[in-house]
């Protein structure tokens, strides 16, 4: 198969005028009156300026249409997030690839970035696809692993804007096509694993598809003509290295078509649980046994395939409490006709597949989705959702009428109760423009108590959208820090190896309790599609000033508790010493 579903383009008729006539009704002004939240493209203005480069060639290499990705992290932990995209290249042409170049952008706390690559050290080696940041060697510096078609590479972060390639002492230059991967503690032994999730094999032979079988008009090949590949779990050893445990943990024998990987503890047993979105092929659940090992559960708890049975082109992925209730649910972006689905956790270790229901369905169903965050953009205590979309054939108006390659992304405001409404018309002209999207994570870069939003294209710009009016509601930020190792005087960097919970306190559980309300929010590193969010735990808190109860349940399985926190602030609160530092948001 070389063109995927487009046999549906009657329901897709149907669905765009019902879609049409939803939003002429729905979404002319707030539905509860308010100001309206607006987002801005502010990425040239601040300096962070950065396009693609994919290669796209008359040849259509797969990899072409893929990527790719980026994130937020403190590198320098000022107390500012910054800013790394990853670039593509070219399979084509070696001119083409001499261009690509990865981007470190610095925030300067004053609304502008600057571009640190050259001093980083950071090198485009290989394809780039995706990225996730943690603090392995818990030295209280972030650390880098970069995904490829082709070997991986792990970054060490040697302070001072400095990272050195150490992908060969860590052994963890996996050389098959890797898309997603995530930074987390399964063993809960202090020390940050990684798990990467692969795509297909086979790609790099590039076979001619097209749109029949005469392939009159060449086209990116359908992912089930290849062989799909197996994931791989690298455990730390806590010397520097990397040991792959894969076919122990029972991760290996499974293969896939991984794109997304979302990690938490679904089942609230206190061991990191592992979600891949699958593109084609049923999605895996990977149930932490807690004792090195992992069991594929997906068809069981009901994520693995779309209530009608069949698997869907799962792309990007996220868990968030969407419906209050204190259990984290799942959203996953599909392929157009499919709708990007939306599954209620159910609280016995499974989930409910609430996809029509929630608003999700209709509202996604003509859209080809890459990435997925749940934020909660309007401060109001109930997490929205950003998806960005575009489709993966770069002529499809030529194989479609009516299709297009490029998509405007969504903004699907959550109503309260874990429904959801599309306000994108009414978020300002970042959510107007049709474009090629891939990631999209989120973070607050001016810490004015509000999320924006990076968004990453294929084969154009990439977009720092700035959320605007977000902030009247009052908010929280905090940074855990695990371990109990010494503090120096700088209150966010831990001296020696934690012995309790990993530096970075992945994996770490918050319940927040202002007034009659509770949220639940865990720490996570990777998520939505090829990127990862800030990793500051932003709570919105509507008209509360403050928070009368923060409590922790630590990676290490020890519970703490804080007490009345005030609201519009960035709180650092350390494993077993408290709140250790303190500064007002930026409002």
């Amino acid at each position: 198969m070389n063109l995927r579903r487009t046999s549906v383009a009657g329901v897709l008729v149907a669905v765009g005028l019902l879609e049409a006539s939803i939003r002429v009704l729905s979404t002319v002004q707030p539905p509860d009156g308010s100001e309206r939240v607006l987002f801005r493209d502010v990425s040239q203005a601040s300096g962070l300026v950065f396009t693609h480069v994919n290669g796209a060639s008359p040849e259509k290499h797969f990899a072409e249409t893929m990527g790719s990705g980026g994130l937020f992290f403190d590198f320098d932990h000022d107390g500012w997030i910054d800013v790394f995209l990853v670039d593509g290249g070219s399979k084509a042409d070696p001119r083409v690839s001499g261009t690509a170049r990865h981007r470190l952008f610095h925030n300067r706390g004053d609304g502008s970035f600057e571009d640190m690559t050259a001093a980083s050290g950071i090198e485009h080696l290989e394809y780039g696809m995706g990225v996730c940041a943690g603090d392995y060697d818990n030295d209280g510096l972030t650390d880098l692993y970069i995904t490829n078609d082709g070997p991986n590479v792990l970054y060490r972060n040697a302070g001072n804007g400095a990272f050195t390639d150490v992908t060969a002492t860590a052994g963890v230059g996996s050389p098959l096509w890797s898309t997603s991967c995530a930074f987390v503690d399964v063993d809960r032994d202090g020390r940050l694993d990684l798990f990467v999730t692969n795509y297909v094999q086979g790609a790099g032979e590039n076979p001619l598809c097209g749109t029949d079988d005469t392939r009159t008009q060449r086209g990116y090949c359908h992912p089930l003509i290849f062989r799909p590949s197996p994931n791989v779990l690298y455990h730390n050893a806590g010397d520097g290295t990397f040991t792959d445990i894969s076919a122990h943990a029972g991760i290996a024998p499974l293969e896939g078509n991984g794109l997304g990987v979302a990690v938490a503890d679904y089942d609230d047993d206190l061991w990191p649980d592992l979600f891949v979105a699958n593109d084609g092929v049923p999605d895996f659940l990977f149930h932490n046994n807690g004792n090195g090992t992992f069991t594929e559960g997906g068809l069981i708890a009901g994520v693995s395939v779309g209530s009608d049975g069949r698997a869907r082109a799962g792309m990007g992925t996220a868990f968030g409490d969407a419906d209050g209730d204190g259990r984290l649910d799942l959203v996953v972006t599909n392929h157009e006709s499919e709708m990007h689905s939306l599954f209620r956790n159910a609280g016995n270790g499974a989930f409910t597949d609430a996809t029509a229901t929630s608003g999700i369905g209709p509202a996604t169903l003509r859209y080809v989705g890459f990435g997925v965050v749940f934020a909660d953009y309007d401060n109001d205590g109930d997490l929205d959702l950003a998806i960005v979309n575009g489709h993966v054939l770069d002529n499809i108006a030529m194989m479609r009428s009516g299709a297009q390659y490029a998509q405007r992304r969504l903004l699907m405001q959550n109503t309260g109760a874990g429904s959801f409404r599309d306000v994108s018309p009414l978020s300002g002209p970042a959510f107007a423009e049709e474009k090629v999207g891939r990631t999209v994570v989120s973070g607050d870069v001016d810490n004015d108590g509000d999320l924006d939003l990076l968004v990453t294209n294929n084969g154009q710009r990439a977009e720092l959208l700035r959320n605007d009016g977000g902030n009247r509601g009052n908010a929280l930020l905090l940074r855990l820090i695990g371990g109990a190792a010494a503090l120096t005087t700088d209150p966010e960097r831990v001296d020696g190896v934690g012995t309790q919970s990993n530096r970075d306190a992945i994996g770490a559980r918050l319940r927040l309790t202002a007034g009659t309300r509770t949220q639940v929010r865990e720490v996570t590193s990777a998520s939505s599609y090829l990127g990862q969010n800030d990793p500051r735990v932003h709570v919105g808190l509507g008209a509360a000033t403050s928070v009368d109860r923060v409590e922790i349940r630590w990676p290490s399985g020890r519970t703490e508790v804080v007490e009345n926190v005030a609201a519009n602030q960035v709180v650092v609160i350390r494993e077993g010493a408290g709140v250790v530092a303190s500064t007002p948001l930026q409002r």
